[in-house]
């Protein structure tokens, strides 16, 4: 069998919080089969691993067979887990891993416009259909590219890059975008991140939907596991582990229980309870290994016996659109 060839992030700790590794598991985030990989090596039974990307496909094609159907690839996001794991037969699944944001392997093909260190056309779609980077960034008005922009990238200067953008239009490329965005910029320092990060998170997030992916795909993980099946949730920015912390805190029952003085009537029974008390981060060995895990953090969770429920955007401090504007000829919310 092949090696994988990009190094799961916090792989090891993730291993070691949820030990015994047994059963089925969901991988809902594939992409070079670097979870799916240790969680057989530590003793699952089986992973179902959902990828909507069709490059996870084509690398996995190489190696999966090797594995006599221990690990079966979906086509899929992972916000319909709970369906693809029953209809890959699952009858109960003891852990779900989701590794957010994008892959190595998608920054590394150049060709799919996620980065900003080799030129190529604005794409980012992760499933490689559908509205790309240069829909939005060519047919969204100036008030909605700022908006995205500040709420999705977290970019002070979101209305000043916006206005440039508009005024450069037709924009193509990806250095041809980093270019705009960095002349709006102070002069990037030794050390410093490239001046277009942001900007280019906050496109690839509003293309993909990643906020409200990880907001389904964390309530379709709690439909799918059993009683104390096991979430593991990787997360490499603030919004990102906000939202997982404050998702665990609400359905553990941490967060608009009342006091024990006044406990909240009618309240829910936890969903879960948690593994990690706080979030664990890379250590100096992984960091060492892999620059790229410096920002990762993890946090598990077990599920309860409780009934799943629901648990509204704005409780996850996701980040909303508010206002309707027009792109591409849609609206956006």
């Amino acid at each position: 069998m092949e090696a994988a060839p990009h190094i799961p992030v916090l792989l090891r700790p993730l291993l070691a919080a949820c030990a015994p590794v047994r059963g089925v598991w969901v991988d809902g985030t594939f992409g070079a089969g670097g979870y799916a990989r240790g969680l057989i090596g530590a003793g699952a039974e089986r992973v179902i691993g959902i990828d909507r990307d069709p490059l996870a496909r084509e690398l996995a094609a190489g190696w999966l067979p090797g594995f006599h159907g221990t690990i079966v690839l979906r086509d899929g996001t992972f916000g319909e887990l709970d369906r693809i794991a029953a209809e890959a037969g699952a009858e109960r699944v003891e852990g779900v891993v989701l590794d957010l944001g994008i892959s190595s392997m998608q920054i590394d093909t150049a060709e799919r416009g996620f980065s900003f260190q080799k030129d190529a056309a604005l794409d980012m779609r992760m499933s490689q259909a559908g509205e790309s980077a240069a829909d939005l960034v060519n047919g969204a008005d100036e008030g909605l590219l700022a908006d995205i922009l500040y709420l999705y990238g977290e970019e002070r200067a979101s209305r000043r890059i916006a206005r440039a953008i508009v005024a450069a239009r037709p924009v193509a490329t990806t250095l041809e975008l980093a270019g705009i965005v960095a002349g709006c910029l102070p002069r990037q320092k030794p050390g410093e991140k490239h001046p277009a990060t942001r900007t280019f998170q906050a496109l690839r997030i509003a293309v993909n939907d990643e906020y409200g992916e990880l907001a389904r795909g964390l309530e379709a993980a709690e439909r799918a596991l059993a009683p104390g099946g096991l979430l593991a949730v990787v997360s490499f920015h603030s919004v990102e582990d906000r939202m997982v912390k404050r998702f665990l805190q609400l359905r553990a029952g941490r967060m608009g229980q009342g006091s024990r003085y006044a406990p909240e009537v009618g309240a829910e029974a936890p969903a879960f309870e948690m593994v990690t008390r706080k979030s664990v981060e890379p250590d100096e060995a992984e960091l060492a290994a892999n620059p790229r895990a410096r920002s990762a953090r993890l946090r598990v969770a077990r599920r309860t016996a409780a009934p799943a429920g629901r648990v509204a955007p704005r409780e996850l401090g996701m980040p909303v659109l508010e206002t309707s504007r027009t792109t591409g000829g849609r609206t956006r919310r």
